[in-house]
């Protein structure tokens, strides 16, 4: 670890994280879940909110894309979306679907201004859950130019969490 200038997981722990947490919203994949942990990681989230039927820790196939960041990137579980919502707009935070809406915020024209955000990702076939979508502050799209119009929802949380850190 070392020589790759990587910190250790104390270390990780005690560093001051992206005030950025992930909402997952019904996951079907735990290698999604398991992708979506890594990049968290990555970029310093301060955690994962999973949410409904998405996949928890511990689960061999979870850590098969974590790579060991289960052990590092905090997480909670809320039996529904709605719920984590409505907990983490208690604390301060804005919450934001990533989700391909009218009148959504292209990607490029968001502007975070340091502010505590969540960020909602939602099912890999629904998207964000219809009943989230009014308790958001806002939705946020990623422009897509080719004839797919959708992401896979770990890509789409690597490309978003990108740009707000």
């Amino acid at each position: 670890m070392d020589e790759l200038g990587r910190m250790s997981v104390d270390a990780f722990k005690q560093a001051e994280k992206n005030p950025v947490m992930v909402v997952l919203d019904n996951i079907r994949s735990m290698h999604n879940v398991g992708s979506v942990f890594r990049t968290a990681d990555a970029f310093l989230a301060e955690g994962i909110c999973l949410c409904g039927y998405t996949p928890q820790p511990p689960h061999r196939d979870i850590h098969k894309t974590a790579l060991g960041a289960t052990e590092t990137v905090d997480w909670i579980y809320f039996p529904t979306t709605l719920d984590a919502v409505r907990a983490l707009k208690e604390k301060g935070y804005r919450i934001y679907a990533i989700e391909q809406v009218e009148n959504s915020i292209p990607l490029q024209h968001f502007n975070r201004d340091n502010d505590k955000v969540a960020l909602v990702f939602g099912n890999e076939v629904e998207g964000v859950d219809a009943a989230v979508l009014p308790f958001c502050d806002g939705s946020i799209e990623i422009p897509q130019y080719g004839m797919k119009h959708s992401l896979n929802v770990s890509v789409a949380a690597g490309i978003v969490l990108w740009e707000m850190v």
